[in-house]
This record gives structure tokens, C-alpha cells and sequence, in this order.
């Protein structure tokens, strides 16, 4: 590790993206022509850790890659980014996760992901981070690997008086009660949000019960996002909930937006902590909203330098 002090960890996933674009996204059964292929970064956690990076933050990713083509590459992309990487581990026994994704010309998307070595991060790999963690400021998780290393790195993160941000992402109906407990800032999106509560979110309203239900559970704060409605915040401390609105933007590729936000909002949570959450959370939502004017998943990702400087205003 580099003299410099790790101010964010993120515990999660990393997966080689592999993109085809086509007019609509096909049905059943079907073959349809595309227009653009090409090879990305993604998983929800490498993404969030990257575009916390791109702001700015001194973050180290804890993963696992294979000992692969793909796999060398990503540790060579986290060096790149100004990723700390002491702590990605690569195996033999499991390819570094893909996920493949189809994106429409209205900027919609189908994903289907293989976890291969993600699945393998297991409890006794966050040992290495633990004297790490008592200087950090932010830890965030999500659930691309087994759940239960999740759990045990907000566990640790709690005990070490560490803020964390919990993205139940893929949602699982079966989600062990302890994570609301243990998350500082609980945040998912419209259908997370639906499996975990059983409530249809489709609407501001609709998001703001939701959210009042995850709350009960335990969280510090719900944040429940809505795309171009914006998002819903809801703390333990009042009773009352916020919707953010976001600006109108031409969307051209949604893939990865919500990482973006979840690691905008980390990233004020880390620098920026006497700011409300209400308003960490709107400059988050627009730091996502630059990410879905351009193709790609963290190559959409904006750098604090493309930023307006009234993002970075204490």
C-alpha cells in the first residue's frame, strides 16, 4: 500500500462487460442484427469504486479476478484509474465475471451476468483490509458476491466505526435481516426495492412507502432511485422523506448509472460528510445523469475536471 491514507474501500464485483448494441432489445427465441460491439469494465462494485476514483477518492477495491486475459486486465484498469489494488486477489479456479449486455437505441438494456470468480470472495479474504479500516471514512457493498462476505465486510466496517452504503443489488427476497441493521445508507433502485418490500414502486409516492418499509428494518437512511424521476431520501433521524428531483437529459445508454450515483454519493459521504444527505444525494444523481449521455459503462463515468465546480462546494 501507498503511504497515502485509504479514505474509501469498496467490497464487491468486477466483470469484463461485453456490449452489443441493436435497435430494440429481442424477444424469445430470436436473432436480431446489431450495430456496435465492444469489450468493457463493469460489475457493480469495481464501477462504484471507479467512479469514486474519478472523483477524486483515495479507494481500494476488494476483489476476485481469474488468472485470465480478463483478469490481468482489470487489475492493470484499477491501476490506471488510481485504484489501490492490494487487496483484488486472482484464482485458478473460476474466470474473471462477464456479464453480457444488450443495449436499445432508446438507451434501455438486458443483462445477464456470470459471477465466476466474484463467487469465490469469501470472509477470510477481507482479513487484509482490516488494519486498513480504521482510517477509512466510507465502505460500500454489494450483492454481485456471496452475500454473506458482504455482511461480514459491513460488520467489520460498523465495528471499526465506518460509515457504510449498502447497494442490495441484484435484489434477493431472502435478504438476511442483519444487512439494514448494518447499513448507515441503504440505497437501491425502483425493482430492488419492489422485491424487498413486496410494494410496487413505479412512483414518487409509491417510493417513498417503500422506503419508509426499508427504513423500519433498521437502516441509518433509505435512499430508493428513480431514474429521470430522480430519488427518494428517507433518514432514521425524522420522519419526513425527500424527493430530488434530476434534470432532463438525453439519454443514450443507461448501463451503469446507478453504480454512478452509489459512488458520487460514497464519495461526499467520505469528503463532504457535514453536507445533508439530501444534498449528497442530489449532486450524486447528477454526476449519474452525465454518466447516461455517453455509451459505455465506466467509460460514461465523468471526472471531477468535467464536473461543474458547484458539485464540489462544501
Amino acid at each position: 500500500m501507498s503511504g497515502k491514507a485509504l479514505d474509501m474501500i469498496v467490497v464487491g464485483s468486477c466483470m469484463t462487460d461485453l456490449v452489443s448494441q441493436a435497435p430494440r432489445l429481442p424477444k424469445a427465441g430470436e436473432t436480431i442484427h446489431g450495430h456496435k460491439f465492444f469489450i468493457g469494465f463493469g460489475g457493480k462494485g469495481a464501477n462504484q469504486c471507479i467512479q469514486a476514483a474519478r472523483l477524486g477518492a483515495e479507494i481500494a477495491m476488494v476483489c476476485k479476478v481469474g488468472k485470465d486475459f480478463f483478469g490481468d486486465n482489470y487489475i492493470q484498469n484499477f491501476k490506471d484509474s488510481g485504484v489501490h489494488t492490494d487487496f483484488v486477489q486472482q484464482t485458478s479456479d473460476a474466470a474473471t465475471g462477464a456479464a453480457s449486455i444488450i443495449v436499445n437505441d432508446a438507451g434501455e438494456n438486458a443483462i445477464v451476468i456470470v459471477s465466476g470468480a466474484n463467487m469465490l470472495l469469501n470472509t477470510e479474504d477481507l482479513q487484509d483490509m482490516q488494519p486498513f479500516l480504521n482510517q477509512a471514512k466510507v465502505l460500500v457493498c454489494q450483492l454481485e458476491i456471496s452475500p454473506q462476505t458482504s455482511l461480514k465486510a459491513l460488520c467489520m466496517a460498523r465495528e471499526a466505526g465506518v460509515k457504510t452504503v449498502f447497494n442490495p443489488a441484484p435484489a434477493i427476497p431472502s435478504l438476511d435481516a442483519e444487512f439494514y441493521r448494518v447499513s448507515d445508507v441503504f440505497c437501491c433502485n425502483e425493482s430492488e426495492a419492489e422485491l424487498l418490500t413486496g410494494c410496487p414502486v413505479s412512483s414518487v409516492d409509491e417510493a417513498e412507502r417503500a422506503g419508509q418499509n426499508l427504513l423500519a428494518r433498521g437502516c441509518g437512511a433509505v435512499i430508493v432511485t428513480l431514474g429521470p424521476q430522480g430519488c427518494v431520501v428517507l433518514q432514521a433521524q425524522g420522519s419526513t422523506s425527500k424527493h430530488i428531483p434530476t434534470e432532463a437529459v438525453t439519454t443514450v445508454d443507461t448501463t451503469g448509472a446507478g453504480d454512478s450515483f452509489i459512488g458520487a454519493l460514497a464519495f461526499y459521504m467520505a469528503y463532504y460528510p457535514t453536507l445533508p444527505l439530501e444534498e449528497m444525494a442530489g449532486r450524486a444523481s447528477q454526476v449519474a445523469a452525465v454518466s447516461v449521455q455517453t455509451m459505455g459503462t465506466q467509460t460514461s463515468f465523468p471526472f471531477k475536471k468535467d464536473l461543474p465546480a458547484k458539485y464540489f462546494i462544501r
